[in-house]
C-alpha cells in the first residue's frame, strides 16, 4: 500500500461559516461533507477539482 502524502499547496475554500444549508452544502464554501471530510487527505488535483465544482456551484 503507498503511503499517503498530504498536500498543502492548494488552499481551502474554508471561510469559517460552517453550516450546512437545505441544499446539504456549506453556507461558506459550497463543499459537500465528504469534500469537508476528506480535503486534508486530497491530491492538489482533487482539491483543484473541487475548487472548480464550487465555482459551478455558484453559477446554479
Amino acid at each position: 500500500m503507498r503511503e499517503r502524502t498530504f498536500d498543502s499547496t492548494v488552499a481551502s475554500p474554508c471561510i469559517a461559516i460552517c453550516q450546512l444549508g437545505p441544499d446539504d452544502l456549506c453556507v461558506g464554501c459550497l463543499r459537500t461533507m465528504d469534500e469537508i471530510r476528506d480535503w486534508p487527505i486530497m491530491t492538489a488535483e482533487e482539491k483543484r477539482t473541487v475548487l472548480a465544482s464550487i465555482e459551478t456551484r455558484k453559477t446554479e
